[in-house]
């Protein structure tokens, strides 16, 4: 996440999204003549990851900059290419797999994986408006510096190692502040509140895709139609999505998209008791329709809220910390959930595991956000507008009688208080 932050600041958007493209061909490419699982981790897992990371994080940020008024459909929209591949990628696998093996499939991914380069190639780089113009610097901070360049090589033919020391710390001060978005997790606390939601939320949100499968097939559900509930949960998703992003962005929604976030995470969270009733087919697939309900308003408003509680401007660096957060989450929380099966030999703790996170996440980014903004609004109440002073100002007048060409006239108008 902040290594591709610092390549859209860097170089730009259509230069992550291509170099990503890349290295996910390769490490597909190179997946296909490893020999142990532990060369897979490298290839598939840690190079396929990194170049996956680099094109998709470019490609929301880019889309950022191309709409505004538009930027929550867009949103949406993009995000179907997620929901296409819910539904076409595990039927392809199995397929690929059935009639080639892994090592081709491997292959045949590395080439599809290769086209990033290709969506990256058409990304129109687009200049900031918002950006501030240089600015030539101020006579006495320029003096400063003379003044400290001047001691530095009058004192020593070397700098003093506490001047090195403090002058490195905060280099890596202004670059974290840069990269990482410390100062605006700090000082935002609409981008606070909502990192950790999403972080907590990410625990819960990553186990049903990944135990739904195992838990049909334990309960008598034969392989293939287990592995179509994820196709179901992808195709609807492909329709539902652009419905959100559309409802989303009217503008009775404006600035309480996150309250619309936080109903789609809680009806996720309580859609998992669904499976917990039964393990029947037809009543997993009206828990996959469900599900893929709440998953299209969170998967269509996740990086639209960010956009809404953070400038444009630092939404690169915003996103990367975001990433981080997450992706730690999403990493601990399947393998916590598959230990506790392991031990236990019972599913049922997925889907409570996954309700406990998701609803938990969902009242507190709800509540949160709520009493944020009342805190913001009494703050605006107790403000004295001041936008004309002169219009609140008395002036004296004399009381002594004035002469006949200095009385005031018969009629005054008052045209403001």
């Amino acid at each position: 996440g902040p290594l591709c932050s610092i390549l859209v600041k860097r170089f730009g958007c259509r230069f992550a999204v291509m170099l990503g493209g890349l290295l996910s061909s390769m490490g597909m490419v190179s997946s296909s003549f490893c020999k142990s699982i532990g060369q897979l981790y490298l290839t598939a897992g840690l190079i396929t990851g990194l170049g996956s990371c680099f094109s998709f994080q470019a490609g929301v940020t880019v889309l950022g900059y191309y709409f505004v008024r538009w930027r929550t459909l867009a949103n949406a929209v993009a995000s179907t290419g997620v929901s296409l591949g819910f539904t076409l990628w595990p039927l392809l696998s199995q397929y690929l797999l059935d009639e080639m093996g892994w090592r081709n499939t491997f292959l045949i991914f590395g080439g599809i994986l290769l086209n990033c380069c290709v969506c990256g190639a058409i990304m129109r780089p687009l200049q900031l408006a918002s950006e501030p113009a240089p600015q030539s610097p101020k006579p006495g901070r320029e003096a400063e510096r003379s003044a400290e360049a001047a001691q530095l090589s009058n004192g020593a033919s070397s700098p003093h190692p506490e001047l090195q020391r403090q002058s490195r710390r905060t280099a890596c001060s202004q670059a974290l502040q840069k990269y990482l978005a410390f100062d605006i997790f700090c000082q935002n606390k609409g981008y606070q509140i909502y990192t950790i939601g999403v972080a907590w939320m990410m625990m819960g949100f990553a186990l049903p895709h990944v135990y739904l499968v195992p838990y049909a097939i334990q309960n008598g559900v034969e392989e293939r139609k287990a592995a179509l509930l994820i196709s179901i949960i992808g195709l609807i998703n492909i329709f539902i999505r652009p419905f959100t992003g559309l409802l989303s962005g009217h503008r009775v929604f404006t600035g309480r998209r996150i309250y619309l976030f936080s109903l789609a995470v809680l009806l996720c969270g309580l859609s998992n008791f669904i499976c917990i009733i039964s393990a029947e087919y037809s009543v997993l697939i009206t828990y996959c329709i469900i599900l893929s309900i709440a998953m299209s308003g969170i998967g269509a408003l996740t990086f639209q809220v960010l956009m809404d509680v953070v400038e444009m401007d630092r939404f690169s660096s915003a996103l990367g910390l975001f990433t981080i957060l997450e992706s730690i989450s999403f990493l601990v929380g399947p393998p916590l959930t598959g230990l506790l099966v392991d031990i236990t030999s019972d599913f049922h703790y997925v889907f409570y595991n996954s309700s406990f996170f998701l609803i938990s996440a969902a009242l507190f980014m709800g509540i949160s956000f709520c009493m944020l903004e009342k805190k913001n609004k009494l703050k605006e109440a107790s403000k004295v507008p001041l936008d004309n002073p002169s219009r609140y100002q008395y002036s004296e007048m004399s009381t002594q009688p004035q002469p006949e060409s200095q009385l005031p006239p018969a009629a005054v108008y008052i045209t403001s208080i």
